[in-house]
Parts: C-alpha cells; sequence; structure tokens
C-alpha cells in the first residue's frame, strides 16, 4: 500500500532558476496518511471463506510453457464472500477467514482477560468508554480520596517541594 501512494518530487537546478538539471525522486506517503488509509480499509473488511480453483491441465488453458503457473492461479484456491450477498473482495481490500475472539468475557487458553473489573471512561465514546468496553454489562462508580503531591515548586538549585494535597476521585469499573 506504501508503495502504491509514493509521489514523484522535483527540484530544479541552474542558473537564475532555470531548470537546466532536474533532479527527481519518490517520496513516501505521510504515516498519517498510510495510517488513515489502511483504517479505513480495516473498517471495511470482509469476511471470506477459501474454495479450491478448479485445476486445469496447461493444455486445457493453451498455455506454451506448462511450468509457468499464472499468478492468479500460484496457490489454487480462491478466496470467496462468506455471505454470498457480498461482492467478491478485490485485490486492494483487507479480508479475514475467522471473526476475531470475544474479548469481553475471560479466555485463558487465547489468553484474553476479559473486561470485568477494568476501568474506563464514563465521558468517553471511544473504546476507553464505558458502554463498549463493559460489552452492556454496565458498570459501577466508586468515589475516593487520594493523597498525590501538588503544587509543587523548583528551588534553585536542584531541589523540588511539594504539599500533599488530599483529591476525589471518581473511578468507574466494569461488572
Amino acid at each position: 500500500h506504501v508503495q502504491t501512494e509514493m509521489k514523484q518530487e522535483c527540484k530544479c537546478h541552474g542558473m537564475s532558476g532555470s531548470c537546466t538539471v532536474k533532479t527527481c525522486w519518490m517520496r513516501l506517503p505521510s504515516f498519517r496518511s498510510v495510517g488513515d488509509s489502511l483504517k479505513d480499509r480495516f473498517d471495511g473488511a470482509s469476511r471470506v471463506m477459501l474454495s479450491k480453483a478448479e485445476l486445469e491441465t496447461p493444455a486445457q488453458r493453451n498455455e506454451a510453457a506448462p511450468h509457468r503457473v499464472p499468478r492468479k492461479d500460484r496457490y489454487r484456491f480462491q478466496l470467496r464472500p462468506h455471505n454470498p450477498d457480498h461482492k467478491s473482495p478485490g485485490v486492494k481490500d483487507l479480508v479475514y477467514l475467522e471473526s476475531s475472539p470475544g474479548f469481553c468475557e475471560k479466555n485463558p487458553r487465547l489468553g484474553i482477560p476479559g473486561t470485568h473489573g477494568r476501568a474506563c471512561n464514563d465521558t468517553s465514546i471511544g473504546v476507553d468508554g464505558c458502554d463498549p468496553m463493559c460489552c452492556g454489562r454496565g458498570y459501577k462508580t466508586n468515589t475516593m480520596f487520594v493523597v498525590e503531591r501538588c503544587n509543587c515548586t523548583f528551588h534553585w538549585c536542584c531541589e523540588v517541594k511539594c504539599k500533599l494535597c488530599r483529591t476525589e476521585k471518581v473511578v468507574h469499573t466494569c461488572l
């Protein structure tokens, strides 16, 4: 994907801005644009299943060199959409064969700790939000008092002095 997004850049050299010598190079796309593009493809990934391609002999394909296998037939299988109503994946589409395991419940065999007891952010709409992280099970809210260093000041030379402040924190944890 990175290679297909590369762009050519050129710079002219010469007297008074004339382009007597032109130097060109290929420039990589920005990391952000590559990431955004891959994320879009990930969000649109489709589930597929393998189906064996029908095996033909080179004579049936009318090929001159029997040792040459066309690239698309190299592995002798085809990807078909898991849902027959969906279109077949294209060359640049991201696909997957199996659905991801559930991460909500503990599964020691797969090393999944689950989300019971995890801290979450009740105001976030992202993945750290309580609704998605707690998988719809709900969450409990606890208020606790924490003693932390605060009002720190730097004293010349080489000393930082802080006060201890008692603050109230609200912590949300998944049920």
